[in-house]
C-alpha cells in the first residue's frame, strides 16, 4: 500500500516538491471516497479544506440566477479541487460536486497553513503552485462567459 506522500508526488501541484516537502504536505492528509453527487464544496461555506482526485471527476459550479447550475469546469484523476483554502477570508467561491463516485485525498488546509508558516519555503511553493491552479481556473471561466455571452 502506498503513502499518502507517494500518491501526491506525481500529481501536478505537487510534482517536483522535495521528499520532505511532500512528507509534511501529507501528514495534513487523508483518503476520502464520495458518492455521485455529493458536494465537496459549497459557495460561502469556510473553506477549511481542499482536495486531490485521484479517481473519479468533479465538476465546479456557480449558481446563476434563473439558470441553476453552471459547470464552469470538470476535474479529473491528479487535479486539485480548491484553492480558496489559501487566500483570506478563506470562503469557497464556488461549488464543487462528484460527477460519479470519487477516491480522494482531502487536505485540512489550516494544517497546511500552519506549516507554511512555520516553513515560508513550503508555502511559497504552495502559494506559487495555488496560484498558477487559479489563473487556469480563471480562464476556465473567461471562456464558459465567452461562451454564454458571446454570441451577439
Amino acid at each position: 500500500m502506498r503513502t499518502i506522500d507517494e500518491l501526491i508526488a506525481t500529481a501536478p501541484v505537487f510534482a517536483g516538491l522535495d521528499p520532505e516537502q511532500l512528507r509534511v504536505i501529507a501528514g495534513c492528509g487523508r483518503n476520502e471516497h464520495v458518492v455521485a453527487g455529493a458536494f465537496l464544496l459549497r459557495e460561502g461555506d469556510a473553506a477549511d479544506r481542499f482536495f486531490l482526485i485521484r479517481r473519479g471527476s468533479v465538476a465546479l459550479e456557480v449558481h446563476a440566477p434563473g439558470r441553476g447550475q453552471l459547470t464552469i469546469e470538470t476535474l479529473h484523476a491528479g487535479d486539485a479541487v480548491g484553492w480558496s483554502w489559501l487566500f483570506a477570508p478563506y470562503r469557497w467561491q464556488l461549488d464543487a460536486r462528484a460527477l460519479e463516485p470519487c477516491e480522494l485525498i482531502g487536505f485540512d488546509g489550516v494544517c497546511l497553513r500552519g506549516k507554511c508558516e512555520a516553513d515560508h519555503e513550503l508555502g511559497y511553493e504552495l502559494m506559487r503552485r495555488f496560484a498558477a491552479n487559479l489563473v487556469d481556473r480563471l480562464q476556465a471561466t473567461r471562456m464558459q462567459l465567452l461562451d454564454v455571452y458571446g454570441h451577439a
